[in-house]
């Protein structure tokens, strides 16, 4: 009875500090973002006029939002790029960042420099600095971008494929740019790994690529699926999203308006969860019986 009692208290102790970390994220959720929240979703159902005396809402139910997905084929195109170029980038980085993490995993002499330098961009590339970079068409690979042999490929390439090929080749650089905190997670799983599961592999008989595929692949399976997420909220937050500029740019137009924004950054928030519901059925570590 005394040792379940330590036990019971043990894990009631291990409960409250789990709960004191999530706490922090709670209140700053309830402070910060609840409130602006639910005042945006009344924006969303209302028509907006900002008028001398303050802000005047006039109820108009779900017509923003059947505006914004029946009446402006600009929104829903640039939804349609959205969700394609995410799916498009999303294995790239995961890919890119498993890479470098092995190889970064390995002892060598300069490790340190090496993994300042992969996590360098995440500190740099904010929006403006973005912005000018792109404009100089640095996020790009001109050689092979501009080739007419490739230009010739994409042209015969199907309508769906076609645009997110092109934004591979325009963006590619921009893609891996946004792989640093995934380099540094996908690192930490890798060294969390038993050396001793290894070791007894190589006695058997298994490669090098053996091991990869039958240890550290599965082993980092909850890990890919924390980078896939990740790098889903990340991409969808980025200043030059194409979809934020548009909802930000209609915002106080005439033909918009605060309502028919609020909606579309709603519409645009569902698309991001749905999203990340595919990618957590795709990669959620499934148990084995």
């Amino acid at each position: 009875m005394a040792k379940t009692g330590l036990q019971l208290k043990f894990r009631v102790r291990e409960a409250l500090h789990g709960y004191s970390f999530v706490s922090l994220w709670v209140i700053g959720f309830v402070l910060f973002t609840a409130v602006p929240l639910a005042q945006t979703f009344l924006y969303s159902l209302s028509t907006v006029k900002v008028a001398v005396t303050g802000i005047e809402l006039t109820p108009a139910g779900w017509q923003n939002y059947t505006r914004a997905l029946l009446t402006d084929p600009t929104f829903i195109q640039l939804l349609v790029e959205y969700a394609v170029e995410t799916a498009v980038s999303v294995p790239i980085v995961l890919i890119f960042s498993m890479i470098v993490a092995l190889f970064l995993n390995v002892d060598f002499r300069l490790r340190g420099l090496f993994r300042t330098i992969f996590f360098l961009p995440v500190v740099i590339t904010s929006g403006p600095v973005i912005r000018e970079l792109s404009a100089q068409g640095v996020t790009s690979v001109p050689q092979v971008a501009s080739s007419p042999l490739v230009q010739q490929v994409v042209a015969q390439l199907p309508t769906l494929l076609r645009a997110p090929v092109q934004y591979l080749l325009t963006s590619f650089i921009l893609i891996l740019w946004f792989s640093g905190v995934q380099i540094l997670i996908y690192l930490a799983g890798l060294q969390k790994a038993d050396r001793s599961i290894y070791e007894a592999a190589a006695v058997d008989g298994a490669s090098a690529w053996e091991s990869f595929w039958k240890i550290t692949l599965p082993s980092l399976s909850t890990t890919t699926l924390v980078n896939a997420l990740y790098t889903v909220i990340t991409l969808s937050h980025f200043s030059e999203n194409k979809v934020i500029t548009y909802i930000y740019s209609r915002t106080y137009d005439v033909e918009g308006g605060i309502g028919f924004a609020s909606a579309m950054a709603f519409i645009y928030s569902l698309v991001l969860m749905l999203l990340l519901l595919g990618i957590y059925l795709l990669l959620a570590p499934r148990s084995r019986d």
